[in-house]
């Protein structure tokens, strides 16, 4: 009898595994395939995207996009892609050699060009109504779903926007002067720092540029250096150690340190980062 019974829920089982497994099959191989160039738009077309998506990043988000240097996994990636999804950064040289050796007729190559640091809300949320356009343009079936996804990502970032500025002003920033990468300074004026002077990556750093931004520190009482981790850590580490000041390094990209996989999770740690730094 004990037999009978677990043949029956065996068979019950099986009958229900039949039944749910064509649907999943579907689903997964209609997906759409998009490469991104950075994993700042991956993260975006996951959000809007979701189950009709497949994204897939290029440039490692700890490494600068001008920097990047193509691998043939990344050229037989492209090759299968639906759509190469891109910023329209002039760093993104690597783009024409990359889109030619894929020999891909169906490619696609779309820009969705947003001025402004996307780890900032504003900018962030402005991208998610450009990659949502993008994907009802290519995909008008789901056009109900891509919309409401997001409008979901959006209140998202609505809420954390106002999570992190109750954080920023709890810990009296506005107070703080600070010498930052061009890449980080509109970023440090958002959260509410009084960036007085700015320099680029490491090879820029000369003697008389580090001169000149020591002397700019001490005239403004600088207490924070700012660097951008994809440019090249620590640039401006030489200032700051002269100055006295805290020597910060932040990520533009979600990934760029180690469980900082969501845009969510890395403004937070950029933020904890800095007011870590001006305690």
């Amino acid at each position: 009898m004990k037999g009978k019974i677990k043949y029956m829920v065996f068979s019950l089982l099986l009958a229900v595994t039949i039944l749910i497994l064509p649907g999943c099959d579907k689903a997964t191989e209609n997906r759409i395939k998009i490469m991104t160039s950075t994993s700042l738009m991956t993260y975006i077309v996951e959000q809007v995207g979701g189950k009709y998506v497949e994204a897939i990043n290029l440039v490692p988000p700890n490494q600068h996009p001008g920097n990047f240097d193509m691998k043939p996994s990344d050229i037989e990636s492209l090759a299968t892609a639906r759509v190469f999804l891109l910023h329209g950064w002039p760093g993104e040289t690597y783009v024409d050699k990359l889109v030619e050796a894929a020999q891909n007729p169906q490619l696609e190559v779309i820009k969705t060009t947003v001025n402004g640091n996307w780890m900032i809300p504003q900018f962030q949320s402005e991208a998610v109504d450009k990659v949502k356009a993008v994907l009802i343009q290519i995909d008008a079936e789901h056009k109900a779903a891509y919309e409401k996804n997001a409008a979901a990502y959006k209140s998202r970032i609505a809420d954390k926007e106002t999570a992190i500025k109750n954080r920023l002003a709890a810990g009296n920033v506005s107070e703080v002067k600070a010498i930052a990468s061009f890449r980080q300074a509109d970023f440090l004026t958002w959260a509410g720092f009084n960036v007085v002077a700015t320099f680029t990556g490491p090879g820029a750093m000369t003697p008389q540029v580090t001169a000149d931004l020591i002397a700019k520190g001490k005239e403004n009482n600088v207490t924070i250096v700012v660097n951008n981790v994809q440019d090249g850590q620590d640039a401006g580490k030489a200032v700051a150690t002269d100055l006295g000041a805290a020597n910060v390094n932040l990520s533009n990209f979600p990934g760029g340190f180690i469980n900082t996989e969501t845009w969510e999770k890395a403004i937070d740690y950029n933020v904890t980062l800095l007011l870590e730094a001006v305690k």
